[in-house]
């Protein structure tokens, strides 16, 4: 019997230590005339409408006050490797190390221009926008489920390491700094 667990391990991982990517999340900040052109070109980008978020604080030195529109945001579940391509290309697939966390890394697009695929749009003008990537192990669904919603332990995360390695496998990105 020793013998049947040993091969087990030796031939296949535990599908439930598979990582894969969750969502995509673009967004985009401003106030006024800067939230609609970027609202336009999250709609333009991803073919679907964003949602505009509200602020709940009041900073005054930037004229903002709680109930006002600051920031447009959508996310992308279906399609996704498609179009993380396309997005890490216009950073040359290269990232930072400090861009990872736990379940998730960051990183910000200057001009979306540089996005190869997209064109110059005059009602949009030049926009940068923010891309979030969001990791998750099967299972991870217990802990978020409403009904008989059960515990998952730390190793249910994903670490900055294990993220990596996903992007260095699947996508070819260079990890750059600490």
């Amino acid at each position: 019997m020793a013998q049947k667990s040993e091969t087990k391990t030796n031939n296949e991982e535990n599908p439930m230590r598979k990582i894969r990517i969750e969502k995509i999340v673009l967004n985009v900040s401003g106030i006024a005339e800067n939230l609609e052109k970027g609202f336009k070109l999250l709609s333009f980008l991803t073919k679907r409408k964003p949602a505009k978020m509200k602020s709940k604080k009041r900073i005054p030195s930037l004229n903002v006050r709680p109930g006002l529109e600051v920031g447009a945001v959508v996310t992308i579940r279906k399609n996704k490797e498609e179009l993380l391509k396309r997005l890490l290309a216009a950073v040359e697939n290269t990232l930072r190390k400090k861009q990872i966390s736990a379940n998730n890394f960051s990183f910000g697009i200057k001009e979306y221009l540089e996005i190869p695929g997209t064109e110059y749009q005059r009602e949009i003008g030049i926009a940068g926008l923010d891309v979030t990537v969001v990791f998750r192990r099967f299972g991870k669904r217990v802990s978020l489920k409403k009904i008989k919603r059960g515990k998952a332990s730390k190793k249910q995360m994903v670490s900055k390491e294990e993220i990596i390695k996903f992007m260095e496998d699947n996508f070819q990105t260079k990890f750059l700094g600490k």
